[in-house]
């Protein structure tokens, strides 16, 4: 047998026990958060991040005023518009369906994982953060939509609904369908649909990535195909956007980055990354347990200061009983002995007058 074959078991135990060790370390860690519930800190940490919720509401606001503004009109001609000719369909995929699978839908993940582990910090960040994620996502999205303002694949028959159509002087179109069937056929970049649903199920994903440990390195493949399924979704999603025809693919590709991407920067802000140790925690219940570990310390120091200064005044008391006893102060066998010898000194020591006025030390 070779000398790696023989050391390889040995890395093998010492990986594994590190592996053990992390997972009781996980453990006991979750025991610890059996204090810190809804009731107990939920309002607490609404409170905190009250600034958060208000900038949620005013986002809120501005997606409303940008889904309710017309978007820019640009030119179509005629010979543009054979890329813009296709049949005019429904939503596989409609457009009420988008908030239940993308933030309703992981907050119930949320709320399965805060029912476990009673960690209202997780609980609070995980809903923050999503619910950052896709309203962002879907702000940009429709501000770019608005300002870009091209033409979905399907344009033709928004227009020209009877199929006939009609151009100005300059050549551009001259629409006479329904006015918001038209408005949203100037919406086709980027695709709303997938920017929502990567914002939020990526959102998901990322959660799932350091619940689970996806990277502890044991690779167990179950755990990656787990996060990735709510990645899968949201590109079936988009793919479904192609095959309805109402966007290009540039929109669904676009989309998808805008929105897994915006996803990555609201779950760092309150998470660490998947891969990273700490990674089944929020960043604020990592502060916390640090700060109580920083207090337990705290306590623990004064707490073996105040032994040893115990110890040292006993230390100094038992070399104050051996110091009388060499006096003669603390005789086991008759303590009165003692007294009755210092007090026959102190007799034997009076000074003895004599004539001539001169003193003589009796001795």
């Amino acid at each position: 047998m070779s000398l790696s074959e023989c050391i390889k078991p040995d890395n093998d135990r010492v990986y594994f026990q590190l592996t053990d060790d992390m997972d009781q370390e996980e453990r006991m860690r979750e025991a610890e958060l059996g204090s810190h519930t809804v009731r107990s800190h939920g309002i607490t940490v609404a409170r905190i991040h009250l600034h958060d919720w208000l900038i949620l509401l005013l986002l809120g606001v501005i997606y409303y005023v940008l889904n309710t503004i017309s978007p820019f009109y640009r030119f179509v001609g005629k010979d543009m518009m054979s890329d813009l000719k296709y049949p005019l369909k429904d939503n596989t995929v409609p457009p009420w369906a988008v908030p239940i699978y993308a933030v309703i839908f992981p907050i119930l993940i949320f709320l399965g994982v805060y029912l476990r582990r009673k960690d209202v910090y997780d609980l609070h960040h995980a809903t923050l953060g999503l619910l950052f994620s896709v309203l962002i996502t879907a702000v940009l999205t429709n501000a770019i939509k608005d300002a870009v303002g091209r033409p979905r694949p399907d344009f033709f028959w928004r227009c020209f609904p009877d199929g006939k159509d009609a151009y100005d002087l300059i050549g551009n179109v001259i629409c006479h369908g329904n006015k918001h069937v038209i408005k949203e056929g100037h919406k086709s970049f980027p695709s709303g649909h997938t920017s929502a649903s990567f914002a939020g199920l990526g959102f998901l994903s990322l959660y799932l990535s350091g619940k689970i440990k996806v990277f502890d390195r044991r690779g167990h493949v179950a755990k990656l195909c787990i996060s990735f399924t709510p990645l899968l979704v949201a590109s079936l999603v988009g793919v479904s956007r192609v095959d309805d025809y109402w966007h290009h693919w540039q929109d669904v590709v676009v989309g998808g980055i805008l929105g897994m991407v915006l996803a990555t920067f609201c779950y760092l802000q309150f998470y660490p990354p998947p891969y990273h140790v700490e990674g089944s925690g929020s960043y604020a219940y990592s502060k916390m347990r640090e700060e109580s570990r920083s207090r337990n310390r705290s306590v623990n120091s004064v707490v073996a200061q105040n032994e040893n200064e115990n110890e040292v005044s006993g230390n100094t008391q038992v070399e104050d009983d051996h110091h009388h006893n060499f006096l003669g102060m603390g005789l086991s066998g008759n303590p009165s002995l003692a007294v009755d010898d210092l007090e026959q000194g102190r007799r034997n020591s009076q000074p003895l007058h004599i004539d001539g006025g001169q003193e003589i030390q009796n001795r």
